[in-house]
């Protein structure tokens, strides 16, 4: 009897150490000028936790985890209108990040804020992804981005790996193209939207971005620990390829969208590179991304 006990016990350790793909922080805000009744109150709650067991709880890969590598990443929910009980719009942020190897520092891989959020929740409500089927928008969204933070996540570990993910993202667009609501168009937004940002993930013009991603993270921010030096040659290799991508499709949402994860790592890269390292590397990313010049500027300080 003891010893059954002891194999039950040493089994379920290891099924507990399995886990899903994401560690997903979930906050819902709403904006202060709200009149909130008391139901929304607590739909609302309702509504943060239903959010948290969907991102977390759902088996998006046929892949194993464990719990140590589990993908971090928040969702921050800020309700803007609240039209009626039930019916929300707003917008997510979201972020994602890995650990850097050898090292307890982790590099944001993902923040974008996404401002065509609107939706409705019934009380009592699960979200439930269904496979190349649009169910509702809440899910859709969710699926998603969920799905392009596992891309994103496994294209920063292997060469453009996160290519099946990235093209079930496309297909969750593409089933909610005629759902009537923002966000799954060509035509919104001035392209800084969710169909631009797997279009493009996809897109072959984009492919030195991919790979930028994949030498930027093993060559560049894993190699940190054992030779710092080394480490910043390689990231800076890795920056080059945007040049190609910038030249044919300058302000292009999804470099855009590295830059701004990158911005204040790459501040803190080279806080103590020599001079003409700081100058070179300020030269990069002011003819990668001329527009926030200034920022770049202050690596030199």
């Amino acid at each position: 009897m003891k010893i059954i006990l002891l194999i039950g016990l040493f089994l379920g350790s290891i099924l507990g150490l399995k886990a899903q793909e994401l560690n997903c922080q979930v906050s819902i805000i709403s904006d202060a000028r709200l009149e909130l009744t008391t139901v929304d109150q607590e739909m609302i709650s309702e509504l943060e936790n239903v959010i948290y067991e969907f991102m977390n709880n759902t088996q998006w890969t046929k892949d194993k985890f464990t719990v140590e590598e589990r993908i971090n990443c928040n969702l921050q929910l800020q309700i803007n209108e609240v039209p009626v009980t039930g019916t929300f719009s707003g917008s997510l942020q979201i972020q994602s990040s890995r650990p850097a190897f050898n090292a307890s520092y982790n590099t944001t891989l993902f923040n974008f804020q996404d401002d065509d959020i609107a939706f409705t929740y019934n009380r009592g409500a699960a979200l439930q992804y269904a496979p190349n089927q649009y169910r509702d928008e809440l899910s859709s969204v969710l699926a998603f981005y969920a799905y392009y933070i596992i891309g994103m996540d496994y294209d920063s570990f292997s060469r453009r790996g996160g290519s099946d993910y990235f093209n079930i993202s496309q297909e969750i667009v593409s089933n909610a193209t005629n759902s009537g609501t923002k966000g799954w168009k060509s035509n919104e937004r001035g392209k800084r939207n969710r169909y631009w940002l797997v279009d493009n993930a996809l897109h072959e013009l984009f492919s030195p971005l991919r790979d930028c991603m994949y030498e930027y993270h093993r060559k560049g921010v894993d190699n940190l620990y054992d030779d710092k030096n080394l480490a910043r040659a390689n990231i800076k290799a890795a920056l080059s390829k945007l040049v190609k991508v910038t030249s044919t499709r300058p302000n292009s949402l999804n470099v855009l969208n590295f830059m701004q994860a990158k911005t204040n790592e790459l501040k803190s890269l080279y806080s103590d590179a020599e001079v003409k390292e700081k100058n070179e590397i300020v030269n990069l990313l002011k003819r990668i991304d001329p527009a926030n010049s200034s920022r770049y500027q202050e690596i030199l300080n």
